[in-house]
């Protein structure tokens, strides 16, 4: 059976991106989306998730170009000038490993998380992170030890179909590693994930394009939908056309294409 979770990210960091959400899941085929619990716009998120009982929401841990859960004096090595997460992903990563203040501080972070998303009353139906940073080991060891105490049962595998180049390359030995570990650990996972490469111009076409090469598997597709642009967008959204990714969601060719290949529109709870 050919399972598909399509899930929006960034829902909660404006109120255009979780008006899109709620009228992608009600009227197209979203199932699923991953909150940042302590963007401006969480609070009408969860209200807006709290009528959607059958939409699987996530938490997507934010630890770069976001606002923390934590005081930014807590955590004075994750924050820049303005009290928001450092958007410099690189440096960020040799910190994370090599730093034992900024490890402990991560910790204290990604647990405020947990506790925001917990404090919501949702169901926890999976866990990613913003930018794929639970990619890094550091992070990914953080959550699976502070998720276990909060439900967490599924987690994102970033693992695409077609990736190709240096960076696949290098990513292909760490996605093995993770998806073993997350075996170890029991925790869900998809099979692969569709939109990688596609992020911020997901049109009908070519999302139709990616549903129509599954196989009989579980894979994810990640999109970023949103009505329209908002204020204090990251400088990187603004080269994103989420409006185009809003439309291909509820398409009437988008959903007759599920229709036509037998696709099931699942979420995370739903992997066996």
């Amino acid at each position: 059976m050919k399972k598909l979770i399509v899930t929006a990210d960034d829902f909660g960091i404006s109120k255009e991106v979780n008006e899109a959400v709620e009228t992608a899941h009600m009227s197209g085929i979203l199932t699923a989306t991953s909150l940042m619990v302590g963007e401006a716009f969480a609070d009408d998120a969860i209200n807006r998730a709290r009528d959607m009982p059958d939409l699987g929401v996530g938490l997507h841990v934010a630890l770069s170009r976001s606002r923390p859960v934590s005081p930014p004096e807590q955590i004075p090595d994750l924050v820049d000038s303005n009290g928001l997460m450092r958007p410099d992903l690189v440096s960020a990563g040799f910190r994370f490993f090599f730093l034992p203040a900024v490890r402990h501080q991560l910790e204290r972070e990604i647990t405020a998380q947990f506790d925001a998303f917990a404090k919501s009353g949702l169901r926890l139906d999976h866990v990613n992170a913003h930018n794929h940073l639970h990619l890094h080991p550091t992070v990914l060891n953080l959550m699976l030890k502070i998720g276990k105490a909060y439900g967490m049962k599924s987690i994102r595998l970033p693992r695409g179909t077609n990736s190709r180049g240096i960076g696949a390359l290098f990513l292909s030995p760490w996605l093995i590693l993770m998806a073993s570990r997350l075996r170890s650990h029991g925790i869900r996972h998809n099979d692969v994930l569709l939109g990688l490469d596609e992020t911020g111009a997901l049109d009908t076409k070519t999302l139709i394009s990616l549903i129509e090469g599954l196989s009989d598997q579980t894979a994810e597709l990640m999109c970023h939908p949103a009505t329209g642009p908002w204020a204090d967008m990251d400088p990187m959204a603004k080269e994103f056309h989420h409006d185009l990714e809003f439309r291909a969601l509820i398409d009437t060719a988008t959903i007759d294409a599920i229709k036509t290949d037998g696709i099931e529109l699942v979420a995370y709870r739903d992997i066996e």
